[in-house]
């Protein structure tokens, strides 16, 4: 039995840039860090004395004779791509899927690293986002960026860079008292909406002048992101105050990054005392991230109150396997 354990992420600042099609000619850039809540994969090959090959069970449960039968396609095409057959995979989570933490992409990360270890293999980070990368965009034919793999996979506070030679992920340089008194500045709050992320991405369309004008800007508001946290004696709250410009300008890139009842929320707790914030993700529904601080938390709570609020704090360590029943010294390492 295999269960790996993998985070859910937060992106501040670049999103949108992430995408190929825009990043391969102009370059792009995110900061975004992993956080306490995951999701957990459990894999185990399956005795051949049932009726079927495969039980698989997240949301729904599939009883399969074969992969083409396989209905999720993240599993089935996971399951052709690294020779997977014969085995009971069960998903649980700390956060509700389609809720813009990239949940699809840690369990994708999750999956591939419970396979790799089913298969004797010690994956690597880069690995583990690559082929993640490569099932969800290419196999999958799901739109969306590349941030999603990558924070999931590496885990920590980073800067990930995209370019036409791939991506590039370097930890932000921020002393612990000053990423400690970000995170503290934080709250997180849930919509109670939930959506598929390629859904949004693909009705926002594809790229025209306006739109790339716009994430231009938004590439520009990552270093300026970057200066504010690594800098001693910058003011942190200016990190607040460039969340807000972000999800301006994050609003200005299709229709449906927010609704009317996302504005509201927003209105609300920027009235009530946030700084800034966002809704994380490719946008329409699940969470809201706000940079409040200390002293005007509990106005901001009061004014959200029917949300359902969430504490978290920062980690650093990514997709990882917490328990392998076969562990021995014979299990290979590779990488890419």
């Amino acid at each position: 039995m295999i269960i790996s354990k993998t985070p859910f992420r937060m992106s501040f600042f670049g999103g949108g840039s992430d995408v190929e099609d825009f990043f391969r000619e102009h370059g792009g850039s995110v900061i975004s860090t992993t956080f306490n809540k995951y999701c957990f994969v459990t894999v185990r090959k399956l005795p051949g004395f049932f009726d079927y090959k495969s039980h698989l069970t997240y949301s729904k449960s599939e009883f399969v004779s074969s992969l083409d039968e396989i209905r999720h396609p993240a599993i089935r095409n996971a399951m052709k791509m690294l020779d997977i057959s014969s085995i009971r995979l069960t998903y649980d989570a700390d956060l509700p899927a389609r809720s813009g933490l990239g949940t699809s992409s840690s369990f994708a990360v999750g999956m591939l690293n419970a396979f790799y270890a089913l298969n004797g293999i010690k994956a690597d980070k880069k690995l583990l986002a690559e082929k993640a990368i490569y099932l969800e965009r290419v196999l999958c034919e799901e739109a969306g960026g590349w941030q999603d793999q990558i924070a999931a996979a590496y885990g920590g506070f980073n800067k990930i860079v995209f370019s036409d030679m791939g991506f590039e992920v370097t930890p932000v340089p921020v002393s612990p008292f000053r990423k400690r008194l970000l995170s503290e500045n934080l709250m997180l709050f849930f919509t109670g909406f939930t959506r598929f992320s390629a859904d949004v991405h693909t009705s926002n369309g594809s790229l025209n002048r306006e739109k790339i004008r716009v994430l231009e800007r938004i590439l520009a508001l990552c270093g300026d992101a970057e200066k504010v946290l690594v800098d001693e004696d910058a003011d942190l709250d200016e990190f607040g105050q460039l969340l807000d410009e972000e999800w301006k300008l994050k609003r200005m890139t299709g229709s449906n990054v927010s609704t009317d009842a996302v504005d509201d929320l927003y209105r609300r707790g920027i009235s009530a005392g946030a700084l800034g914030g966002k809704l994380l993700g490719a946008g329409g529904g699940g969470f809201l991230l706000f940079y409040v601080t200390p002293e005007k938390q509990s106005a901001v709570r009061e004014a959200l109150k029917d949300l359902l609020y969430v504490p978290f704090s920062f980690e650093d360590n990514g997709s990882c396997i917490i328990f392998n029943s076969d562990d021995s010294e014979s299990e290979k390492e590779i990488v890419p």
